[in-house]
């Protein structure tokens, strides 16, 4: 299948996916009591609506006319369920789904034969996006004020990601640093008898590989992130400037989600709208779930990473350059094991598990990895001699 027939092909689910969603988002807001939740429901279901019509009338041009929407007893069967578990748990359902459409425009949009069906596609996308958030908001709307008010706050505290994140970088950085070096040390003194200059020179340059390794892979990594979440504010961007009502709606829509009336959502939201760097800053929060506050920083991510690494890798090799032979070797197993343990059990910063276990379980693995690699260079020592 070419590029063409995929286009074609995913437009057609993509048209179908939009003409059930609209119908699923129409059959909630029938049984839905609450007024304003039912408006939200319906404006979801008009949104979806011309979703559906730009993909027929896109499809068309293609000469390849959807034709009439018709659904099979199971998907009617399927409406009927969603609507019968009720509107909260019928949500969540359907806010994965808006995260799949969100997933399958990715995957068009990369074969578009053209830069406006592409860029269809991307707003299409976005839309979906704010749709998730929206249908988020819906579903926290139902909560409780009291944790409502505790999700906003751990939501504005950015130390629980940010701190979290470096510390659980440093943390796997030396794992990863200390698993690798163990590893090649144990192996390279069964293969040539613990002959220390041998080990001794494998374990730096692991050591070295590694930390140069992850510190490069952390910098691409930090800087894919941090690129992908910036493209995503400028096309945010470029719609408040192309079409400022319909993301005042939007706004309007989160602020309603929120709990304010129709007539205070539409206020605040126009108060906004005076300020559209307030406005966008507002919507990328609120619709893309980002801020530029916490975009990871590529430098902080490589030299944590890469210093994080080459403190474990070292671990095993520092006894090789004050002992030699079995000495260094018993030596370089029990402060390795002692390093996996530490490691382990310091991982409870992160995880919150026990520190004992934690360590425990770190302490196994490390030594199992030492024994067999050491087992194997046994095996190959021969062929070395």
């Amino acid at each position: 299948m070419n590029d063409g027939e995929r286009l074609i092909s995913g437009l057609k689910q993509a048209w179908r996916d939009e003409m059930a969603s609209a119908r699923n988002y129409r059959a909630l807001a029938e049984r839905e009591a609450n007024p304003d939740k039912k408006a939200i429901l319906l404006r979801l279901a008009e949104a979806e609506d011309k979703h559906a019509i730009n993909w027929a009338a896109r499809l068309k041009e293609l000469g390849a006319d959807p034709g009439e929407y018709r659904e099979s007893v199971v998907e009617q069967a399927r409406r009927w369920a969603l609507v019968q578990s009720g509107t909260d748990t019928a949500v969540v359902k359907l806010e994965a789904l808006e995260d799949g459409a969100d997933s399958m425009y990715d995957k068009l949009a990369k074969i578009a034969p053209s830069e406006e069906v592409r860029r269809q596609l991307i707003e299409t996308q976005t839309e979906e996006r704010s749709h998730s958030r929206v249908l988020s908001e819906f579903t926290e709307g139902s909560l409780p004020p009291a944790q409502r008010k505790l999700n906003k706050i751990l939501g504005t505290e950015r130390w629980h990601v940010t701190g979290v994140g470096w510390i659980g970088q440093a943390i796997y950085g030396v794992n990863d640093g200390l698993g690798a070096a163990f590893g090649v040390v144990s192996g390279v003194a069964g293969a040539t008898n613990v002959n220390g200059k041998f080990v001794l020179l494998s374990g730096l340059a692991t050591a070295i590989a590694s930390a140069l390794s992850m510190g490069s892979g952390a910098y691409l990594a930090a800087k894919s992130e941090r690129e992908v979440s910036e493209a995503e504010i400028d096309r945010e961007r470029m719609e408040i400037e192309t079409e400022p009502e319909q993301e005042r709606e939007e706004m309007e829509l989160f602020y309603q989600l929120k709990g304010f009336s129709p007539e205070e959502a539409k206020t605040l939201a126009a108060k906004l709208a005076e300020q559209p760097e307030q406005l966008l800053k507002a919507l990328a929060h609120e619709e893309l779930g980002l801020s530029e506050k916490a975009f990871p920083n590529p430098w902080k991510s490589a030299v944590s990473a890469m210093v994080s690494t080459a403190a474990g890798a070292i671990v095993p090799v520092i006894p090789f350059i004050f002992f030699t032979g079995t000495t260094a070797l018993v030596w370089s197993f029990a402060i390795s094991t002692l390093a996996h343990f530490a490691v382990g059990a310091s991982k409870t910063i992160v995880t919150g598990r026990s520190w004992l276990k934690s360590g425990a379980e770190m302490t196994i693995v490390g030594v199992g990895e030492a024994v067999v690699t050491y087992c194997i260079g046994l095996l190959i020592a021969p062929a070395l001699r």
